[in-house]
Order: structure tokens, then C-alpha cells, then sequence
């Protein structure tokens, strides 16, 4: 699960977040069961990037803020970027992750999303 894998030119999945083109999921996401959460596209209203913040890079699984929810992942301290969902019926938490290659993840988002 150390690097990123794309499948194909409509997938990416680095063991823990799949992206295809019906959903995008997390991987060990709930608490303490540890299972996914499958969030279909149709859902997202949109997203945010940023550069993962300190207490976020330390917060190996749930909120540290209340504003967002981490699924289970051990390599976040050596991950780089935050990627926050806005999903319809969603109020709070809101789903985040940091993939294991953010700008492919993101291309294949947006890509998806414009097509």
C-alpha cells in the first residue's frame, strides 16, 4: 500500500481509496469496525486540496476538528495533501482523505466529473 496504482485510464486505487467511475471509496473509514464507506460520484457536490495541516498528519483515523473524518491510514504522516468531499446529506463530518498520489487522484476526479 506504499504507492499509488492506476488500473486503467478511468480508475485509481492505492489500497485504501478506489476512484472509478460510479464512487469513490475509503477504505477502513468507519469506527472501530474499520469498514469502507462507498460515496458514488453522483453524490459529491465538489472538493477541497490542501496541504495537510499538523494535526491532521498525525490523526491516523477519525476527526481531530470535528469538521472533517479520516479513515484508518498509517502512512498519513508521510502523505501530503488533504483532500476534503462535500457530499450532499453529509452536514458533518465531512468524508477526508489523503491519497497516496494526489494529483493523479484529482485528475481522474475532474476528469470523470467532466465527462
Amino acid at each position: 500500500m506504499s504507492g499509488s496504482t492506476v488500473d486503467s485510464d478511468d480508475s485509481y486505487d492505492d489500497g485504501l481509496i478506489q476512484l472509478d467511475r460510479a464512487a469513490i471509496t475509503l477504505r477502513r473509514y468507519h469506527f472501530p469496525s474499520g469498514t469502507s464507506k462507498v460515496i458514488p460520484l453522483s453524490a459529491i457536490r465538489g472538493y477541497r486540496a490542501e496541504p495537510l495541516g499538523l494535526l491532521d498528519r498525525f490523526r491516523i483515523w477519525g476527526t481531530s476538528d470535528l469538521r472533517h473524518w479520516l479513515p484508518l491510514d498509517i502512512q498519513r504522516p508521510l502523505r501530503t495533501t488533504l483532500i476534503t468531499l462535500d457530499v450532499m446529506g453529509i452536514r458533518w463530518p465531512s468524508p477526508a482523505f489523503t491519497p497516496a498520489d494526489p494529483a493523479k487522484f484529482r485528475e481522474l476526479l475532474d476528469e470523470l466529473w467532466a465527462g
